[in-house]
């Protein structure tokens, strides 16, 4: 037997919280924002007038690594993007994704798709470019002397370790950011 005395609540009626309904816009914004510009930075990245560019950052990453290498007491011989140890019989080549620009852009598209000034849009943009690049070199380093040494390290190391360790660097940076970056 049903109590018709009680309050039957309509279920049509979807009660909205207005802070709620807030924030929720401001995260489909920021992912549209993020997506749109996620997409147009990776096919500018693969347009054929931008490939001799971004070959060229592959080789200065290269040059940069080989430098390293050499400061450090190894040898190493560097053409174009090409990384190698003739004694030890091992090559290297810095291709796309070896030279982070994968996780730049996604950074890049994050910041610019997250509430902020200019400003602080500009020193993120730098500062993240300069971070990932940083933990990247590391990156290429430790290869170079992973692959002369230990080829199954190696390959766990170039696709697994380091790939997640630069997607991580690049969550940290935006984190970072957006703590100082936010109502500013």
């Amino acid at each position: 037997m049903r109590d018709t005395n009680s309050t039957r609540r309509d279920e049509s009626v979807v009660e909205v919280n207005p802070v709620m309904s807030a924030y929720s816009r401001r995260a489909r914004v920021f992912v549209a924002i993020f997506a749109a510009t996620a997409l147009t930075l990776f096919a500018i990245l693969l347009a054929a007038p931008f490939r001799p560019l971004v070959d060229s950052f592959s080789g200065d990453l290269a040059f940069v690594s080989a430098r390293l290498i050499t400061a450090l007491g190894g040898k190493c011989f560097q053409h174009g993007a090409i990384l190698s140890s003739p004694a030890k019989g091992f090559a290297m080549e810095v291709r796309d994704g070896c030279n982070g620009v994968n996780v730049v852009i996604l950074l890049w598209a994050a910041i610019l798709a997250y509430p902020s000034t200019l400003k602080w849009k500009l020193l993120g943009l730098g500062g993240g470019l300069a971070a990932i690049q940083a933990v990247n070199l590391l990156r290429l380093v430790s290869l170079f002397y992973l692959g002369q040494y230990s080829p199954s390290i190696f390959e766990f190391a170039h696709l697994y370790l380091w790939e997640s360790l630069i997607i991580i660097d690049g969550m940290i940076v935006f984190g970072f950011w957006t703590k100082h970056a936010t109502n500013r």
